[in-house]
């Protein structure tokens, strides 16, 4: 179903943005630099093309990273798809910090994986 897609992004949610950005850039000396969305501060950084985002917000264990996958468009056919075939979408096709749209799930175990397309895709196939 979600096939002609690629692993555009791993999103980690963290306790302290500016820690994390000093973290990954300074230390591991990736270029990430913080950022002002429309919810608030993140961060984004980028490895051979995979997106890493840093969100400021509390986590447990297990809720982070996520995996993102990117859609050319048609989020809301994906999203119609997935939940026909009883997936739980714990959050809804939404606007994303960037300005594209994802949509939130769980795996069997509970791992939670994303789809995102960018600002402006078609949001239907």
């Amino acid at each position: 179903m979600i096939s002609n897609c690629k692993v555009g992004a791993i999103v980690f949610f963290v306790s302290d943005l500016a820690r994390s950005v000093a973290f990954y850039r300074d230390t591991l000396g990736l270029p990430v630099e913080a950022l002002e969305g429309h919810d608030g501060p993140w961060a984004m950084g980028e490895v051979e093309g995979l997106a890493l985002v840093f969100i400021p917000r509390p986590a447990r264990p297990g809720e982070s990273p996520v995996v993102v996958f990117s859609l050319d468009g048609g989020i809301d056919d994906h999203a119609e798809a997935l939940a026909a075939k009883g997936v739980e979408i714990v959050v809804p096709v939404s606007e994303s910090p960037d300005g594209g749209l994802s949509l939130d799930f769980l795996d069997p175990d509970g791992n939670v994986l994303s789809l995102h397309q960018p600002e402006g895709a078609p949001r239907r196939h």
